[in-house]
């Protein structure tokens, strides 16, 4: 990975950070931030889309719960996206795995973990920064300087959110690509610790699954319905949009006999509101 790409990849990950809305966080925590929309934009800027997009699969999955409810503040994906892709690309490719194949989606199950904290770390650092500047606006405007508030509005949030979200992603992956070249030319990964952690990482997504089944079920029954898509995807082999389309059409039968139940349970309490009448 050349310098110019790990800073076009600092790039995207400033702008996908859910701590600074440079594009609003619709556009950027919602969409960029994601490892499935990050995958795209990675595979563009290192050259190969589908082993990017493959890689970032798992990734988002185990990331699939990763929502924002009320006034909850979530973790920061920008780390997951724009580092743990990049890593675990170049890590598959060097240790010669197909991209869509087990042994490569346990190594990016693994390293979106581990690159998970860093998007902790600086999502409550530009956080931490962003109160000091306020702290610092609210002083001088006591001292009567208004000139201050665009500053701590506008100007240093920037830097500080430049200093701890570019600087960080494109060093990480300029220097942390070569690192993983670097070990997996001489890693075995026929070897069982190698192969252990592997494993573990291919897990994981599961776990995203399992945190979005307990966001979402109310019911024990609702499980059934989840369990009846995956059996069904799996045994014809339908793709993410056929999927998409069968569970549509699933859903639209369920919520017309919803109102159809809503409408009979309504003509009945009115029929019986007649009769009360009658009496």
């Amino acid at each position: 990975m050349t310098f110019f790409q790990a800073a076009l990849i600092g790039i995207m990950s400033c702008t996908a950070a859910s701590t600074i809305a440079c594009l609003g966080t619709t556009v950027g925590n919602y969409t960029l931030n994601r490892p499935l929309v990050a995958s795209l934009i990675v595979g563009i800027i290192l050259g190969d889309v589908q082993g990017c997009i493959l890689v970032g699969i798992p990734m988002q999955i185990m990331w699939i719960a990763l929502v924002t409810p009320g006034g909850t503040v979530a973790s920061d994906l920008r780390a997951v996206s724009y580092i743990g892709i990049p890593l675990a690309y170049v890590g598959a490719k060097v240790a010669g795995m197909e991209f869509g194949g087990a042994d490569a989606q346990g190594l990016a199950g693994t390293i979106s973990a581990m690159t998970g904290v860093i998007g902790i770390t600086l999502f409550y650092g530009t956080a931490m920064m962003n109160l000091i500047w306020q702290h610092i606006g609210w002083a001088q405007l006591d001292k009567g300087n208004m000139e201050i508030v665009g500053k701590v509005d506008c100007l240093f949030p920037l830097i500080s959110h430049f200093v701890l979200s570019f600087l960080p992603c494109t060093l990480l992956c300029y220097y942390g690509s070569g690192a993983v070249q670097e070990l997996f030319s001489y890693l075995d990964t026929s070897v069982w610790y190698v192969k252990a952690l592997l494993t573990v990482g291919s897990v994981l997504p599961a776990v995203g699954i399992a945190i979005l089944l307990k966001s979402v079920i109310s019911k024990p029954t609702d499980l059934i319905f989840f369990v009846f898509g995956f059996a069904l995807a799996a045994s014809m082999g339908l793709t993410l949009l056929a999927a998409t389309a069968v569970g549509a059409v699933f859903a639209l039968i369920n919520y017309q006999l919803m109102m159809m139940k809503a409408g009979g349970v309504a003509t009945a309490a009115a029929s019986d509101d007649d009769d009360e009448e009658d009496i």
